[in-house]
């Protein structure tokens, strides 16, 4: 089956017109919940670097890998751990077989938490050993640093665009030390199948979250459902490709909550090309005691508040439930 490309619109962050960018994030999150944003400052060679520490920490032994076992959602996750659409048909067979199920995602991952912020939240991170890597928790502490600052000023984007003071999500707490997640994901090449079922690299879902900034190594596979109804069926999947020097934003489901179904997360998934393939998420989510409510904005009396205010954590906790079993 053909598969056509996502016309995706692309964001400037260093625009100094604030007004007009927020107008174009509104009409991005409205109609597609997807976009690309450019001039983010992340630095290509910071990037580069970052895939290349991520190429060697998948490389090692999965005995090696296995010794950081993620924990406080940080750490690593073998292959078939996950699986983001238990409805899907993902198969795949495990040779750690105590570390994950028979029906997960083909891919693993290692998550990076917070890296910054007061108690012991950076403490609660796992590391590679120095001697193995000696590179590569200062890397990754750098690119969340400053993927950190471009999802801040992402967000006071955001809150422009929701007729919003750009503080707001400061001043009501969600971004007052927020769980900022990286996430490393390989995803194999050539995977054997023992059946006729379709191995995913991510099955069908749509993020968690406020909002994902997301790069990949340029492999192809990231396939996009860009319709308003995620139940609609038959699903009409486009692909989403790697634009130089760009993140691939998207909306989660914590901020489609938030907006009342302005903004909308949209269904994604990853499918197998018979290459290996290497991509950063970077989740932006709210400080986890920020109470998530309908927004004012978002509102009125012929359109009331969907969905009953929310700790937000309380919310991620069982989306993660569901995701790990």
């Amino acid at each position: 089956m053909t598969v056509s490309t996502a016309k995706l619109p692309v964001i400037d962050l260093s625009s100094p017109d604030r007004l007009s960018t927020a107008n174009s994030i509104r009409q991005a999150c409205v109609d597609y919940g997807f976009f690309y944003l450019a001039n983010h400052g992340v630095e290509e060679e910071l990037v580069k670097r970052a895939f290349e520490e991520s190429r060697k920490f998948f490389s090692l032994p999965l005995d090696e890998k296995m010794k950081l076992p993620r924990k406080e959602h940080r750490g690593y996750t073998p292959l078939y751990a996950e699986n983001l659409n238990p409805d899907s048909s993902s198969k795949g067979s495990c040779s750690y077989s105590h570390a994950c199920s028979e029906s997960g995602d083909s891919k693993e991952s290692f998550y990076v938490g917070p890296v910054r912020g007061s108690g012991n939240k950076a403490e609660l991170n796992q590391w590679p050993s120095p001697e193995a890597l000696p590179s590569w928790r200062s890397t990754m502490e750098s690119y969340h640093d400053k993927v950190m600052s471009a999802g801040r000023r992402l967000i006071s984007l955001i809150a422009l665009a929701l007729n919003l003071d750009e503080d707001y999500f400061d001043k009501v707490g969600a971004m007052n030390e927020p769980d900022a997640f990286l996430r490393l994901i390989h995803y194999p090449g050539e995977l054997g199948s023992s059946d006729e079922e379709l191995i995913y690299g991510a099955s069908a879902h749509s993020d968690y979250g406020m909002t994902t900034l997301l790069i990949t190594d340029g492999v192809p596979g990231l396939q996009a459902c860009v319709c308003r109804e995620k139940s609609r069926e038959p699903r009409v999947w486009e692909d989403v490709p790697h634009v130089n020097g760009c993140f691939i934003v998207n909306i989660g489901d914590m901020m489609e909550r938030w907006t009342n179904c302005l903004f909308r997360s949209t269904l994604h998934r990853v499918m197998p090309t018979g290459q290996e393939r290497y991509s950063m998420a970077f989740f932006l989510d709210p400080n986890p005691d920020c109470i998530v409510q309908c927004l004012d904005s978002c509102c009125s009396e012929s359109w009331p508040p969907r969905f009953p205010a929310i700790r937000s954590w309380d919310y991620l906790a069982e989306r993660f439930r569901l995701t790990y079993g």
